[in-house]
């Protein structure tokens, strides 16, 4: 679930205090991992067994990225499918110290990496070629909306507005390659709180869709059916 690479470098500070929000919210979880996650077919578990093997695997990238050795970001895709569905039942405590572990694992190593190795070249599991920066931001991008795929009181308004910001035409021009892809019609979307406009789609926009940047960004992501939006939504492929 990741966007193309930023113009500039994610702070790690900034992916620390996202992870302190959400190691906060794990924490005031019940027990039940099976209740519902925003995602189709995941519960809260699914979700945070995801979220503590996504830190591991953007490890993985970092080693790649230090040594110069190809590490791919998952070993296989069977392989990362299962330890989600494994480590998804887990009670609740497990969870939680599974994911500080992680993420613990993922910054000390991203605070040690040495300036020259964030500029090596690394592939995600999409087989995308990325400088190693991007990896700060691919694991921002997993921690916020996962945070809000929890359903657990975190929601897209709680976003940053700067990862708005950041996402937000990302999210667009991911959008606007699949739909060109299907020739499905344009439409414009417009913020009504940070004055961001944009086309969404290969041909003239007919409609526009209209909202704060949150609510917006939040149904291109498929995280909202739109119900704080105004004008006619069309049905959008998924987001990555």
């Amino acid at each position: 679930m990741t966007s193309d690479a930023p113009e500039t470098t994610v702070q790690l500070e900034t992916v620390a205090a996202a992870t302190n929000r959400l190691l906060d919210t794990i924490r005031g979880l019940d027990d039940d991992m099976t209740a519902p996650s925003l995602l189709p077919g995941w519960t809260r578990g699914h979700v945070l067994a995801h979220l503590a093997r996504n830190a591991d695997s953007l490890v993985n990238l970092l080693l790649w990225a230090r040594t110069g050795i190809e590490t791919p970001q998952y070993a296989s895709m069977f392989i990362r499918d299962a330890d989600i569905e494994a480590g998804a039942p887990r009670p609740l405590a497990e969870q939680l110290a599974d994911n500080q572990a992680a993420a613990d694992r993922w910054l000390a190593l991203a605070q040690s990496t040495p300036e020259q190795a964030w500029t090596a070249t690394v592939r995600t599991r999409q087989g995308r070629p990325i400088p190693a920066t991007e990896v700060i931001w691919m694991r921002l991008q997993e921690v916020e909306i996962h945070h809000v795929d929890l359903a657990a009181g975190y929601r897209p308004g709680d976003w940053p507005t700067d990862f708005v910001a950041r996402l937000l035409p990302r999210a667009v021009a991911d959008l606007t390659k699949a739909l060109a892809a299907e020739g499905d019609p344009a439409f414009e979307v417009r913020t009504t709180d940070t004055g961001f406009t944009a086309t969404i789609g290969s041909s003239s926009a007919d409609h526009t869709v209209s909202g704060p940047a949150s609510a917006l960004l939040a149904w291109l992501l498929g995280r909202s059916e739109g119900a704080d939006l105004g004008g006619v939504l069309p049905t959008l492929p998924s987001w990555k």
